[in-house]
């Protein structure tokens, strides 16, 4: 075994894997117990005490072994979902498509999933399909190997042990990690057709682990795009947020063009970005946002999906201004129209789409800066992050830099220096007095009581 590994890692090529291992020592891996969540290792240890098989799997070894921090830790075990609830007090099952068990540990929360079996060895544990292939339900449980097996891509089927610190490769993935090669398990089509998110993930992963895509896993996805179409609106959404939000969306959306995957996931995304002032400003976006992950910054779903959704907005609120509309009912119109033309494909969460919006409705607001009115824009409460939509605005050449610059200004200076840097008021723009109310006199009908 250790023969096949090695020649694997100098770049011969060996026979596939049929259920036999290769087990990697912590001398060859490198990889600590110490490495893992406290959580995750409490787990994984409860599970083994109650003896069942329990093993740290997929993307945290994955990226353990890439050098990247794990966001998160998943345990796969042979307990079945009740039986994993059974041992531990803080835990429940969730999910319909797949059953799995979140189990609390302390901050922690370690997503525990059973090994998963073959479904289309018997008709009676067939998995549910849609008429396009797409796997809808599916909880046939098996052994270690054959959920390996079930798994997407080799660097995604590593199973780590932290008592023993060894790691179960059944099909060479940490060698294809050390080539550089992100390779499919089993017939890319079919594990397309099974669930076509695995196109984008194929992506996402390929740009954060700076992997290039195995020939055979890449080919199909230019053919087999379409089938993107039938994925949930808010799977689809979950997955375009984690590319997005990746650290690495630049070169995700980039491989997203190249690979033809753009087309149809933000409606008119691949029109913004062969405009040049378009795609100039997306990038910007894009690169923020990368910057922030990788200094560990909070981001803002909410102004990432503004930034590229920001010229079909323009687009739309320029035909309904031409059109006659008011400024400003059109601008609101324009943003109920392409968010709702998005509800068709990402199930944008009422909170992100109301974050959107408020950024959206601030921007005409920065071109007033006389009056009251620059006082009333500083105390929106999502001033900061249409401020910052603004100054992206100005570095892609959409507005005049000197706006953003007086903002800047305006938000840095006292009170006395503010109020000298109002701009005066245009003909017109005061507003008219209102009416003072008459003072009620004595003589009325309630005068006595005072209602």
């Amino acid at each position: 075994m250790i023969r096949k590994f090695i020649s694997r890692v100098l770049g011969r090529k060996t026979p596939p894997s049929h259920g036999k291992p290769v087990t990697i020592a912590v001398a060859q891996h490198g990889l600590q117990r110490d490495d893992i969540s406290r959580g995750c290792r409490r787990t994984v240890e409860t599970l083994q005490e109650h003896g069942y098989q329990a093993f740290v799997v997929g993307g945290a070894v994955r990226d353990l072994l890439a050098g990247i921090r794990p966001k998160d830790f998943d345990v796969a075990t042979n307990a079945t979902p009740e039986q994993v609830r059974q041992c531990f007090r803080r835990s429940r099952i969730i999910g319909r498509r797949f059953q799995i068990v979140h189990v609390a540990m302390g901050a922690e929360t370690i997503e525990v999933t059973t090994f998963r079996g073959h479904h289309r060895e018997h008709d009676g544990n067939k998995a549910h399909t849609d008429a396009q292939g797409r796997v809808l339900r599916d909880n046939v449980f098996g052994s270690q190997a054959e959920d390996a097996a079930r798994r997407d891509f080799t660097v995604n089927a590593l199973y780590y042990d932290p008592t023993s610190e060894i790691i179960v490769d059944y099909h060479h993935g940490v060698a294809d990690l050390r080539q550089k090669t992100l390779r499919m398990i089993g017939d890319a089509r079919m594990r397309y057709r099974e669930d076509p998110v695995r196109m984008l993930r194929a992506v996402r992963l390929a740009a954060k682990l700076g992997l290039a895509i195995d020939p055979e896993a890449r080919k199909p996805i230019r053919e087999m795009a379409e089938l993107i179409d039938n994925v949930p609106p808010s799977r689809l959404f979950d997955e375009m947020l984690k590319l997005l939000t990746s650290g690495h969306a630049v070169r995700c959306v980039t491989q997203l063009r190249e690979e033809g995957l753009h087309h149809g996931l933000l409606p008119l995304l691949d029109v913004i970005l062969e405009q040049p002032l378009g795609e100039r400003f997306v990038m910007l976006a894009l690169e923020a946002t990368d910057m922030r992950v990788r200094e560990d910054k909070p981001i803002s779903p909410g102004f990432l999906f503004a930034t590229l959704l920001w010229h079909e907005l323009l687009a739309k609120w320029e035909l309904l201004k031409g059109r006659g509309d008011p400024a400003i009912p059109a601008l609101f119109v324009a943003m109920d129209d392409v968010l709702d033309v998005q509800a068709e494909k990402l199930a944008i969460t009422r909170r992100i789409g109301g974050d959107i919006k408020d950024i959206w409705a601030m921007q005409p607001r920065f071109e007033q800066r006389s009056g009251k009115r620059p006082y009333g824009v500083l105390q929106q409460p999502r001033f900061r992050a249409a401020y910052d939509f603004l100054l992206l605005r100005a570095e892609s050449g959409e507005v005049d830099r000197d706006v953003a610059g007086w903002w800047t200004d305006f938000l840095h200076a006292n009170d006395e220096q503010r109020a000298a840097m109002l701009l005066p008021q245009a003909p017109g723009e005061t507003k008219k007095r209102r009416r003072r109310r008459r003072a009620p006199t004595n003589d009325g009908p309630h005068a006595a009581t005072g209602h």
